[in-house]
């Protein structure tokens, strides 16, 4: 696998600071002629609603944020298209003072990647000078929303296909642009697909990449094309090399007389597309079969060559189906492979890959990955980059803090009510080991203790309970603060890693993707008498 690169340079980042709503700039102006550019200020960043009708999210996103902050700096190009779009009035020494922005004031607390994430709990949490941190929302939204999205969509795919279908993410010809494609390869990955067909995601990211060939290289064949060098030496270096064309051939006579078709029956231009590629790839050859009729002429043909290769000590990797009943027409090219490999003793062919793909969501997924499937690898694409269930996941950027004192903003709708205070987080755990819920207190608060009752108040419930965790975790680690980074992040498959261990945290009533039952989050007594008396102060 390809290492994950240093972070690009700023024109090749993921994001650049001006990927930013213009209100973010004019707040800025004002917050500058208010004379609060410097005021110390937090923000968190969240997301209300487990998407797709769940009860987790993954955490991802955050090696994107860091990698935005480390670069982030305003170019003289940047800082003359604002003068173009703020008020002509606007003061030089402002546009002077963009110039000098950095994050070196900028601190961030985050989840890890590949974190269980809850309705309320800071993905993010993001401290410094008002001005600066308030610039960066919008940029912050865009590189975690999508990353944790996605990234909780592949996890619910890995959920149903089990730890042993390989899953392989195919979607960057439908994703969202260029960047939607990157992304989506990354964290689909990252949250338990097993590789991409993303070449760029391999280089760039590290993400395994896989593929073969598409109908269009089987249908540019007629059949009446020559090999330039159809010849093929054995695998182990020792003989003479064989025509491979005329051998498969010889072979196609004996495999139509198994199989009981006509030896015409076969498709001479798929035939030839087969023996093209296994040239190319004698070492990793592989068979789409549905370009023509799967069972009459995809299959015959595979058989040709694949026993073609194993005289020659190659072994083909697999077969892939792109169309019609994919787990039906599975089961009968199994039967097919095991009948070959008894008749032909080969015994390898029996074990030989089945891929699938075509247009798979989560209720098809179900199908294929049911006991009995003979399906070995499916390829997932559309369902999986677009989120078509929930295209967003809806996180927001909300002042918790400035000057150390708490912000709340107060609505009539309670949902988009924040919670003030600069806060801290902890996972609590049963003896077991057993998620029992997450708490949100206060920084000044002492943590909770294991072993020690602690009354909290549930988001939603109208009084308090009373918990006993055995374990306690803090959630919140610090990555960044004065411009650099201050705790590693990890390679993106230690982040994949630590994704499915969190996922076999979960119980099975959150881990079932269909009507959940949701995870608990809680405040601390002190915080939620903090959010009692500011609501009761903003009553007439």
């Amino acid at each position: 696998m390809a290492a994950e690169r240093d972070p690009a340079p700023q024109g090749h980042a993921a994001a650049q600071p001006l990927l930013t709503d213009l209100y973010q700039v004019t707040m800025a102006l004002g917050y500058w002629r208010a004379g609060r550019a410097q005021d110390a200020a937090e923000f968190e960043l969240y997301f209300r609603r487990c998407p797709f009708g769940g009860a987790f999210v993954l955490a991802a996103g955050l090696r994107d944020c860091v990698h935005f902050l480390s670069s982030f700096r305003l170019q003289d190009a940047d800082v003359q298209f604002l003068a173009s779009v703020l008020p002509p009035d606007t003061e030089p020494e402002f546009f002077a003072y963009l110039r000098s922005l950095d994050c070196s004031g900028v601190t961030v607390r985050a989840l890890p990647e590949g974190s269980l994430a809850f309705p309320g709990v800071p993905l993010l949490q993001v401290s410094g000078p008002l001005l600066v941190v308030q610039l960066l929302e919008t940029p912050l939204l865009c590189l975690v929303s999508y990353a944790s999205l996605v990234a909780t969509n592949a996890a619910r795919l890995r959920l149903i296909a089990g730890p042993k279908k390989r899953l392989l993410e195919m979607g960057l010809r439908r994703a969202q642009g260029p960047d939607g494609g990157l992304t989506a390869s990354t964290y689909s990955y990252l949250g338990g697909f097993d590789g991409s067909s993303n070449v760029l995601a391999g280089q760039l990211r590290g993400v395994p990449v896989g593929g073969t060939l598409a109908h269009s290289f089987v249908t540019s064949f007629s059949g009446t094309e020559v090999p330039p060098n159809p010849m093929l030496g054995p695998a182990n270096g020792e003989g003479s090399p064989v025509d491979l064309a005329a051998s498969v051939e010889a072979w196609l006579e004996r495999v139509c007389a198994h199989l009981e078709l006509g030896v015409q029956e076969p498709n001479r231009g798929e035939r030839a597309a087969f023996v093209a590629y296994a040239l190319a790839f004698p070492r990793a050859f592989q068979g789409l079969l549905d370009s023509y009729c799967v069972l009459r002429s995809g299959v015959p043909n595979f058989l040709a060559v694949a026993l073609a290769l194993g005289q020659l000590g190659y072994h083909a990797v697999g077969v892939r189906l792109d169309s019609g009943d994919l787990l039906q027409q599975a089961q009968a090219i199994r039967g097919i492979l095991r009948a070959a490999a008894v008749h032909f003793q080969v015994p390898w062919l029996e074990s030989v890959l089945i891929t699938v793909s075509n247009n798979i969501d989560e209720k098809e997924l179900v199908r294929l990955t049911q006991e009995g499937s003979e399906v070995n690898v499916i390829g997932i694409g559309t369902s999986l980059v677009t989120c078509p269930r929930q295209p967003s996941l809806g996180c927001v950027y909300k002042l918790v803090a400035v000057g150390g004192k708490p912000r709340m903003k107060l609505t009539e709708e309670a949902e988009k009510q924040t919670l003030p205070g600069i806060k801290a987080a902890f996972r609590l755990l049963g003896t077991d080991g057993s998620l029992l819920l997450d708490l949100l207190q206060l920084d000044e608060e002492p943590p909770p203790q294991a072993g020690l009752e602690l009354s909290v108040w549930p988001l939603g419930a109208r009084g308090p309970l009373t918990v006993k965790p055995a374990q306690v975790e803090p959630l919140l680690l610090l990555y960044f603060q004065q411009g650099q980074l201050c705790e590693p992040l990890p390679a993106l498959a230690e982040s994949r890693a630590f994704a499915l261990q969190s996922l076999s945290r979960l119980s099975p009533a959150h881990r079932r993707l269909e009507s959940p039952e949701q995870y608990q989050v809680a405040l601390s007594e002190r915080l939620q008498a903090l959010v009692d008396r500011l609501r009761n102060q903003d009553q007439p």
